[in-house]
């Protein structure tokens, strides 16, 4: 993905109505997102005549327009409105590109391996909810998401750090350099979803791999600190140590996964509490903030929309990890009811801003503002009786999605498991700062002449 700092100002609104919820009703919760779901599909045109459907418009990069859709399958499982379920599915099918594997033709010199990610997570979601199947023709939700965690896995570049993916696909891209926990987080988080939806344990030995890799490289650390990521040019040893809601909240759900997947394994119980535990740091008075820029004004276009995945991940993990109901629940409720009373802007009055500990509107308004404040009022409705418990399917409880465990390989042969068997153990800090070789890659060597495409 890359970056922007651009903050749309927006009008305020002359007689501030705002959005109130009761977060203790289903119902308040339901209308509260109704409203605010409809502002964030207002910003989208894809589906006009003449338009591309899936892009979002400027300034909003194309990883984005994958987070939003992955939020509205996401409202649609929580609230039951259907209203813009054949939106979404046009922009999941038609952005999945000729291959079905989200490299479309419009975006690959651009593309970022989180990108990628994105999309699949999305479509990896509607597998999961039992979103309405594509027809047969089409490219498959849990198909798509395999296709990517494939692809994802010819990437692992040994060729410094011990391993991890590079940010970016193509070494012309900003950002080549640099291995980051959000690209290595999707690739850890499919694993350990398409390990639960599957069965097949090699996705989640895939899923271990990353999370040692991360650790070793200190990018998580024994706090369960999540670091941006760091440079190759000194073999990963100084972490960029800023740290986002969504890096912390795509591990600890791939955690929270990796747990259910396990039947309850210490060793993921702990990682999963260890991650909660650490995201009191996004929280003000249980109030969700983005505290790397929300403070000092400079969040950029992409980090407005991180709270958007952070919510929707720690509602998602309440139900795989039932023990981590009574730290989150609260955390959602308090959020949401901030997040309502931030959308008092334009000229309706229920326009949403960024910033959630003001009680007001902060006079800014866009796409992340927007599907921030969704994902917080909608994941609410986990910790409401009444409202209907959304437990992820798997293809043994339910789920209905068809997979193809060879999509997105290319090359004759060569597999998840064929990549597996090539591969050894990240095992100490030490082993990656010496720059030992501890990973192999599938398809191929990652080296000078990296394929790895990603948006920066």
């Amino acid at each position: 993905m890359r970056t922007s700092n651009l903050l749309w100002a927006a009008p305020l609104a002359n007689n501030a109505i705002a959005i109130t919820v009761d977060t203790t009703s289903a119902d308040s919760l339901k209308n509260a997102a109704s409203t605010v779901a409809h502002g964030l599909m207002s910003f989208y045109n894809g589906n006009d005549t003449g338009m591309t459907p899936g892009l979002l418009p400027q300034p909003y990069f194309w990883w984005e327009g994958g987070g939003m859709f992955m939020t509205m399958v996401d409202y649609w499982s929580r609230t039951g409105d259907s209203s813009y379920n054949d939106v979404i599915t046009q922009a999941l099918l038609f952005q999945a590109s000729d291959n079905r594997d989200y490299m479309p033709v419009n975006q690959t010199k651009d593309e970022g391996n989180d990108d990628q990610g994105f999309w699949a997570m999305a479509a990896m979601l509607a597998a999961e909810t039992n979103f309405q199947n594509p027809p047969p023709d089409q490219p498959q939700w849990l198909a798509l998401a395999q296709a990517v965690f494939n692809e994802m896995a010819t990437r692992w570049d040994i060729s410094s750090c011990g391993g991890g993916l590079r940010w970016q696909i193509f070494q012309f891209n900003n950002g080549f350099t640099y291995k980051n926990s959000i690209a290595n987080g999707c690739f850890f988080n499919l694993g350990a979803r398409l390990a639960r939806y599957t069965g097949n344990d090699t996705y989640a030995e895939w899923a271990e791999r990353i999370w040692d890799w991360e650790e070793a490289t200190g990018l998580i650390d024994t706090s369960y600190n999540v670091f941006d990521g760091a440079s190759v040019t000194d073999n990963c040893t100084k972490a960029t140590r800023l740290q986002w809601t969504y890096n912390s909240g795509i591990f600890l759900h791939g955690a929270a996964n990796m747990f259910n997947y396990t039947k309850g394994s210490q060793t993921w119980q702990e990682r999963t509490t260890g991650l909660l535990k650490n995201a009191n740091i996004f929280f003000t008075n249980s109030i969700m903030e983005e505290q790397a820029c929300e403070t000092v004004g400079t969040c950029d276009t992409d980090q407005l929309s991180f709270k958007a995945y952070f919510t929707a991940w720690l509602a998602q993990t309440t139900a795989l990890a039932p023990f981590t109901f009574t730290t989150i629940a609260p955390l959602l409720a308090a959020s949401a009811k901030a997040a309502a009373t931030a959308c008092s802007g334009g000229n309706q009055g229920t326009t949403c801003g960024f910033k959630w500990t003001t009680s007001s509107y902060d006079g800014t308004t866009g796409i992340g503002q927007q599907m921030s404040a969704l994902g917080a009022i909608n994941s609410a409705l986990i910790q409401v009786p009444q409202a209907k418990a959304v437990v992820p399917v798997t293809n043994s409880t339910g789920g209905t999605s068809i997979g193809n465990a060879a999509a997105g390989i290319s090359a004759p042969g060569i597999g998840m498991s064929q990549a597996m068997d090539r591969s050894a153990p990240v095992e100490t800090k030490d082993k990656v700062a010496a720059g030992f070789l501890t990973f192999a890659v599938v398809g191929g060597v990652i080296g000078g002449s990296v394929f790895m495409a990603l948006e920066s």
